[in-house]
């Protein structure tokens, strides 16, 4: 059971994170379920490093943590796609 909670918080994040960014029409599910996942790691890892803590749980600060890990996550994405863009003939 604990997995499947994993997954919709993760999509709940990402969700959320891709219509905060403007990309809630180019992303699936799975790739909110991947962006939020993902996005918990970055921002769980950036509040240890500030001397905070990550993810603890099934609360609203993780969830604030994850949303903050997801929308640099996408911020740093939308970067690397306007710069593939412009390059190209």
């Amino acid at each position: 059971m604990g997995i499947i909670l994993y997954i919709i918080f993760g999509a709940l994040v990402g969700w959320i994170a891709s219509i905060i960014m403007g990309r809630n029409a180019e992303q699936g599910a799975l790739g909110n379920i991947i962006v939020g996942i993902v996005g918990a790691f970055l921002g769980g890892w950036i509040m240890s490093a500030l001397g905070g803590t990550g993810v603890s749980g099934f609360n609203l600060r993780s969830f604030l943590v994850a949303l903050m890990g997801a929308v640099i996550l996408l911020f740093v994405l939308n970067m690397f796609r306007r710069g593939s863009r412009h390059h190209t003939v």
